[in-house]
C-alpha cells in the first residue's frame, strides 16, 4: 500500500510533497539549484526533480504556489533587485538628460550673444576705419583732487 492520502489535495507521497515544498521555497527565495530561477511551474517540477504529472497531483502545493504568486507576483528577488536598479538608472538618466538640455540651451544663448557682440565689434571697427577725421584721444589722468 502506498503512502498517499485519499483527498485530492494530497495525491503525492510525503517525500514528493517535501521535495516540491523545498523547491518552492528555493525558488521564492531566489536560490534555485537546477533551474534559471524564474517563477514558473515548469521550474517548480524541475527544481523538485519530479515529473509534471506528479506535480499536477499536488493540489495543495499548487494552491500555495498560486496564492504566493497572486500575493507577491512572478518577480524573483533577483529580478526585483534588477528592476529597482534599472528604475534608478532610468531616473538618473532622465535627470542627466534634462541637465544636458539646459546646458545646451545656455550654450546656444551664449553663442548667440557672442555672435552679436562680434558683429557689433566688427561694425564699430568698420565705422572707425571709414571716419578718418575721428581721432581717439586718450583720457588724461587727473592729479589728486584737492580739498578746499
Amino acid at each position: 500500500m502506498t503512502d498517499f492520502a485519499s483527498t485530492p489535495e494530497d495525491q503525492v507521497s510525503p517525500k514528493t510533497a517535501a521535495a516540491l515544498r523545498a523547491a518552492m521555497t528555493r525558488l521564492f527565495e531566489g536560490r534555485p539549484q537546477r533551474t534559471d530561477g524564474r517563477l514558473t511551474k515548469e521550474n517548480l517540477y524541475k527544481e523538485a526533480q519530479v515529473s509534471r504529472a506528479t506535480m499536477n497531483r499536488a493540489h495543495a502545493i499548487l494552491a500555495e504556489w498560486d496564492a504566493h504568486l497572486a500575493a507577491h507576483g512572478k518577480t524573483t528577488p533577483g529580478e526585483a533587485k534588477r528592476d529597482a536598479a534599472i528604475a534608478g538608472l532610468k531616473k538618473r538618466l532622465t535627470k542627466k538628460t534634462q541637465e544636458c538640455t539646459l546646458l545646451e540651451n545656455k550654450l546656444k544663448a551664449a553663442h548667440t550673444a557672442i555672435a552679436a557682440l562680434y558683429h557689433d565689434n566688427q561694425a564699430l571697427r568698420q565705422q572707425l576705419d571709414k571716419d578718418t577725421a575721428t581721432t581717439v584721444t586718450p583720457i588724461r589722468r587727473r592729479g589728486p583732487r584737492q580739498r578746499h
